[in-house]
């Protein structure tokens, strides 16, 4: 038998730096910081997207970890954008596009 209810709960980012992609996602997307539990062999920041039950939990990257965080800071081929796997994305919609890409244009690294 299926799950019933079943429902997207929660997204996991990996970050070298917790702060400032939080600060990302509080002011550019507007999501909401929550209470995070306490884990001793990492730190958590738990953000929840606007007006839904969807959280996003930013996970503090292994420093012992190899893969690149993301294609712009590796050195190997999958430096290359187009080498990443398919599926290797996080979208979200907005209603102001135009207006949220002038605000990444002038305060991020949106190119």
């Amino acid at each position: 038998m299926a799950a019933k209810g079943a429902f997207l709960h929660h997204i996991s980012r990996e970050t070298a730096d917790l702060n400032r992609l939080a600060k990302f996602y509080q002011e550019i997307l507007g999501f909401e910081r929550i209470e995070s539990p306490y884990f001793a062999e990492m730190e958590v920041i738990w953000l929840r997207v606007p007006n839904t039950a969807l959280s996003m939990h930013l996970i503090e990257r292994n420093p012992q970890s190899k893969l690149p965080e993301s294609p712009w800071t590796s050195t190997a081929p999958i430096a290359d954008p187009r080498n990443l796997p398919r599926g290797h994305h996080l979208c979200f919609g907005v209603s102001n596009y135009d207006s949220l890409l002038q605000t990444l244009k002038a305060n991020f690294f949106y190119s």
